[in-house]
């Protein structure tokens, strides 16, 4: 079996918002496949979480950046993520020629949950909080992933997975994708967020840090250099590296052609490695 170059992209947050932004994404990535490329699009929603839950009127609670999800939630987080988001990246796509098919993690499958159990510091102590619908990843089945790359298709994969017993789960986007992209061997997984990479300083826009190491990663939470939105981000490139992604890189998804240039050879967002 030849080496296949597979690269997944973790596309998410408010650069989905903008509808002639996302097509030009789109293109780009899809530009790639043109180039020999197999490409997976791995995608969350919030901001169409956040419209869907308050069109339903139901209040979301955020715990330590995690949006609490109850059994009531969780039915329009799926509606948001499967049938909006998803609908939407796969329509486009095939709009240009491509054969995108869309999935969950429930799909084949491919994700099993589980629940996540949060503890949260309050006056100093630490306490479990019950986030309800919110999980993690308990293991991965490429197979039905697999069978799709083979065939030419683009898998477009939301963020949501059951557990052994049936029960649905709304995982964190980065995490999530991160650990597809160690399983799949991934010879790049790419992040697309709103800023140019990972800053020493955040308001400083030429402090932006072009390659990292996995054992720096400790030393810039500390010093709080990774911090806030950046932290499932990073944590979700160790995750990729750790399970057997090669390469792990942060860019700037606002500015799509960062993803036409990623293989020319020049200094494009930031690059972590093992």
């Amino acid at each position: 079996m030849t080496k296949r170059k597979l690269i997944l992209f973790k596309y998410g947050g408010n650069a989905m918002t903008n509808q002639n932004l996302k097509s030009k994404i789109l293109e780009n990535i899809c530009a790639l496949k043109n180039k020999g490329f197999q490409i997976i699009i791995i995608h969350g929603g919030g901001p169409f979480i956040k419209e869907t839950l308050k069109v339903a009127n139901i209040k979301s609670d955020f715990i330590d950046g995690l949006r609490k999800t109850t059994p009531e939630a969780m039915e329009y987080v799926e509606m948001a993520l499967k049938g909006k988001v998803n609908g939407n990246l796969v329509s486009i796509i095939n709009k240009m020629g491509h054969k995108a098919v869309g999935l969950s993690g429930k799909d084949g499958q491919t994700v099993l949950a589980k629940k996540h159990l949060h503890t949260h510091k309050k006056n100093g102590k630490k306490e479990l909080v019950d986030l309800g619908q919110v999980g993690d990843v308990e293991s991965i089945d490429t197979t039905l992933i697999d069978l799709l790359l083979e065939n030419d298709f683009i898998p477009v994969i939301t963020c949501i997975a059951s557990d052994k017993s049936g029960n649905n789960y709304n995982i964190n986007g980065d995490i999530f994708a991160g650990n597809i992209a160690g399983a799949l061997s991934a010879e790049q997984y790419i992040i697309l967020t709103d800023v140019d990479g990972l800053m020493l300083d955040k308001d400083n826009p030429t402090s932006i840090i072009h390659e990292l190491k996995v054992a720096e990663i400790n030393h810039l939470k500390e010093i709080k250099c990774i911090q806030g939105g950046m932290i499932p981000k990073i944590d979700s490139c160790e995750i990729a590296l750790e399970k057997g992604a090669k390469l792990a890189r942060i860019i700037n998804g606002t500015v799509p052609e960062q993803i036409s240039a990623l293989f020319e050879h020049q200094k494009i967002g930031t690059i972590i490695s093992a």
